[in-house]
C-alpha cells in the first residue's frame, strides 16, 4: 500500500500502451519553447479533491479520499517552482486505514538544464522519509547528486526530460496536431533513482465544457475558459524493470485535461488495481508578470 501512496503523490507533480509507436516524435528544447511560447505557463494554486473510482482484481479497498494542493510559479526567465502537498487516506475495511502526508518542492530551469527537488513523506505514525537532490544536464548526460536518502552521485541519459519540460513537450506536440509522444522522464521520485519511459496519447482539442457537465473553477475563470485544452493520457513504465524482464505493463496511467497554459483538470490516476479521481475544487491565479526579455543575469 505504501508504494501506491508514493506513486499517487509523486507522479502528479510531474505536475501524465504499447511501446511500439507508429509515429514517435521529439522536439529540441528550443523548438518546444517557440511552440509553447504563445501562452506562457500560468502561475496558479489548485486544489484537487481525491476519491476512489474503482478497485480491481484481488484488491480490497473500500474507500480512498484526500486532497492535493498544488502551487506553481515562475517564468521562462527565472525558472519554474512547484510546491505540492497531498494528504490521503485509504481504507481497506475492518478498520484498517493508511494515512499518507507528502510534500514536494521542485525548481526547474526554464531551459531544462537544472532540476532541484525535495520530497518529505510520512506514512501513518512512522518517521518521515526524505529525498533531496539536484540534477544537472551537461552535454549528452545528466548528473544526479543525492543528499537523501543516501549521499550518491550517478549519471543518466541526457535524453531524459524533467517534469515541466515534459508538460511543455506535450503541449507543443498537441499544438502541432500530434497524437503520440514518447519521452523518458526523470523527476526524483521514489528513492531519487527511478527513470520512467512514458507514452502519451493526446486527444482532439477542446474549449468550454460538454453540454450537461459541471464546470470546475478552471473552465469558468476568465483567463482560462477561452483557452484550448486537450485530453491526455500518459502511461509510465519503470525503465529498469522493463529492461530486465521486458515487462510491457505500465506502473500506472494518468489521464487529465491539459490547458495550453499548463493547468490540469479532470484527473484520473489508474494504478492497475485501483483508480483514483481528482476533481478540481479550487483554482486561484497567482502573480502574472508582464512578458519581458530575460536579463543576462536571470538566464
Amino acid at each position: 500500500m505504501r508504494d501506491h501512496f508514493d506513486c499517487l503523490s509523486l507522479r502528479f507533480r510531474s505536475g501524465c500502451l504499447t511501446l511500439v509507436v507508429a509515429a514517435a516524435w521529439s522536439l529540441p528544447l528550443a523548438s518546444v519553447a517557440r511552440a509553447a511560447a504563445v501562452v506562457p505557463f500560468l502561475p496558479h494554486e489548485a486544489r484537487y479533491d481525491l476519491s476512489l473510482l474503482k478497485s480491481r482484481g484481488g484488491t480490497s479497498l473500500d474507500s480512498a479520499r484526500g486532497r492535493i494542493v498544488y502551487k506553481f510559479s515562475g517564468n521562462a526567465c527565472e525558472g519554474y517552482t512547484s510546491d505540492f502537498r497531498q494528504i490521503s487516506e485509504m481504507d481497506s475495511g475492518e478498520g484498517k486505514s493508511t494515512l499518507s502526508d507528502m510534500q514536494a518542492v521542485n525548481w526547474e530551469d526554464a531551459e531544462g538544464r537544472s532540476f532541484r527537488f525535495k520530497v518529505v513523506t510520512r506514512l501513518n505514525d512512522s518517521d518521515q522519509s526524505e529525498v533531496d537532490g539536484v540534477a544537472e544536464r551537461t552535454g549528452d548526460r545528466i548528473t544526479v547528486k543525492l543528499k537523501q536518502p543516501v549521499a550518491k552521485t550517478f549519471t543518466i541519459d541526457g535524453k531524459a526530460v524533467f517534469p515541466t519540460e515534459q508538460i511543455q513537450r506535450i503541449i507543443a506536440a498537441a499544438k502541432q496536431g500530434k497524437s503520440l509522444l514518447e519521452l523518458t522522464v526523470y523527476d526524483g521520485s521514489d528513492n531519487g533513482e527511478k527513470i520512467y519511459d512514458t507514452f502519451s496519447v493526446i486527444g482532439k482539442p477542446m474549449r468550454g465544457d460538454k453540454p450537461g457537465s459541471t464546470p470546475d473553477p478552471s473552465t469558468t475563470n476568465d483567463q482560462t475558459k477561452t483557452l484550448t485544452r486537450w485530453p491526455v493520457t500518459v502511461s509510465y513504465y519503470d525503465r529498469d524493470a522493463k529492461a530486465k524482464s521486458g515487462e510491457q505493463t505500465p506502473v500506472y496511467t494518468m489521464s487529465f485535461e491539459l490547458f495550453e497554459d499548463g493547468v490540469s483538470r479532470a484527473l484520473v490516476l489508474d494504478y492497475n488495481d485501483f483508480v483514483i479521481s481528482g476533481t478540481l475544487g479550487k483554482f486561484d491565479i497567482g502573480d502574472v508578470k508582464k512578458a519581458e526579455p530575460c536579463n543576462a543575469e536571470k538566464k
